[in-house]
């Protein structure tokens, strides 16, 4: 009995397996060899003003906050991440402003990371004098530059900038205007309103996040997190500078793209797109400083004599700071073998306002993402109640599921008969 049980165990088994064999073909295994990919660089800025002195932090001033978590975080590094640190009002003691202002240093290099010698940079540190915010950022862009891996500055400060009227908001805009995929993040220590929203404007204006802190766990937290961030996968953007026209517009590949757009103007792009092929589409345009209520943005494709083919638009009333749209366009099989590829037009419109006194430059940022894929090819593709391809899977799991359970059936039958008869 033993024996049968085992049996028929063994060939629902069997079943299940080959069924399984069907589902998940052995040309779907992954390749175990992933390509290499370029090294994330982080640059840690460091405000190192006199006001780093204060005694705000749990009982210790804010400084020694800042060296504990850099400690911690220098520990915890990954290994793939390249990671610097460069200081802001480390050196100079004096008053004199212009030379104040220029105060910024690199203080470890970025690239692989020696732990002891980072740390042992860092613990030289004191409080010493000014607030070049706005330079430091200049610099450390320069030191990241080079590469196509992630790239992350994380900026630590507990004041405004010192060195007006470089604005470091203008300075994070104009570096995020160069289409270089850099991101800064911001981290404002025991911050007054004025410090909030100057790390919070310059966290917006490259897509970066700005958090508050009040505790030195949490300091260090955060700054860990940012660090761990730049190790995982992203896709860049690519710089795509559209135009003022159809005609003049650059063609674009699949892809995703970061451009500047002024307050109410149109940029262009072009997309090619064969028979049997669709054109997937989506724009974000964000507002990075202060607007008027009340704004949208329209995405359209068109042809190259301005027919529009389809468009995408969205509103906001100003309580999101990002507005979104997206469309599709799929160009029918031609039966004709000569018919030609379609040059689409994408037109990218905003509706967006400067509130009064805010700078209209550099232009709004804006990341279109295209997408040029194989359409639909035949009704089939398209109906199998929504599952597409996966009709055949589904029935051929329904088949197995159905011979195995007439098969275990009979066992059963054939068991119960013995039984009686034994």
């Amino acid at each position: 009995m033993i024996r049968r049980h085992r049996l028929a165990t063994g060939v629902c088994a069997l079943l299940a397996a080959l069924g399984a064999g069907i589902a998940f073909p052995g040309g779907a295994v992954a390749d175990e060899t992933e390509p290499q990919t370029a090294a994330p660089k982080v640059e840690l800025v460091l405000d190192v003003s006199g006001s780093m002195r204060a005694r705000d932090i749990d009982g210790g001033t804010r400084m020694a906050a800042a060296k504990q978590a850099f400690d911690e975080v220098l520990d915890a590094t990954p290994k793939e991440v390249e990671l610097g640190i460069r200081t802001l009002g480390a050196n100079y003691r004096g008053n004199d402003r212009k030379t104040g202002c220029k105060d910024t240093a690199q203080l470890y290099p970025v690239g692989p990371l020696d732990r002891t010698d980072a740390k042992t940079a860092v613990a030289t540190l004191s409080p010493t004098g000014w607030t070049p915010i706005g330079p430091a950022l200049l610099k450390a862009a320069d030191d990241l530059q080079g590469g196509e891996g992630t790239r992350r500055i994380v900026l630590i400060s507990d004041g405004e900038d010192t060195c007006q009227p470089l604005d470091p908001c203008e300075v994070a805009r104009e570096i995020a205007a160069k289409g270089i995929g850099l991101t800064i993040d911001t981290l404002g220590l025991v911050p007054d309103a004025k410090t909030r929203d100057q790390l919070s404007c310059i966290a917006d204006a490259t897509g970066g996040t700005y958090t508050s802190i009040q505790h030195k766990e949490e300091l260090s937290d955060r700054v860990g997190q940012l660090v761990d961030r730049a190790a995982d996968p992203v896709v860049t953007p690519v710089a795509a500078g559209g135009a003022d026209s159809c005609s003049a517009a650059p063609t674009l590949k699949s892809g995703l793209f970061t451009d500047r757009e002024e307050f109410g103007r149109q940029r262009w792009y072009k997309v090619d797109v064969r028979p049997g092929q669709e054109l997937r589409a989506s724009v974000s345009v964000a507002d990075d400083r202060a607007v008027s209520p009340d704004y949208g943005v329209l995405l359209r494709a068109v042809t190259a004599s301005g027919r529009e083919i389809v468009r995408g638009e969205a509103a906001g009333t100003g309580r999101t700071d990002v507005v979104s749209t997206g469309l599709r366009y799929p160009k029918p099989e031609s039966d004709d073998d000569t018919a030609s590829t379609e040059s689409v037009c994408l037109q990218v419109t905003n509706s967006f306002s400067a509130a009064p006194g805010v700078k209209t430059t550099p232009g709004l940022p804006l990341e279109l993402t295209v997408d040029v894929v194989d359409g639909p090819s035949a009704a089939h593709d398209v109906a199998a109640f929504g599952l597409g391809r996966g009709w055949w899977l589904l029935g051929a799991l329904v088949l197995t599921g159905f011979v195995a359970g007439l098969l275990w059936g009979w066992l059963s039958r054939w068991r119960v008969a013995v039984w009686r008869t034994n």
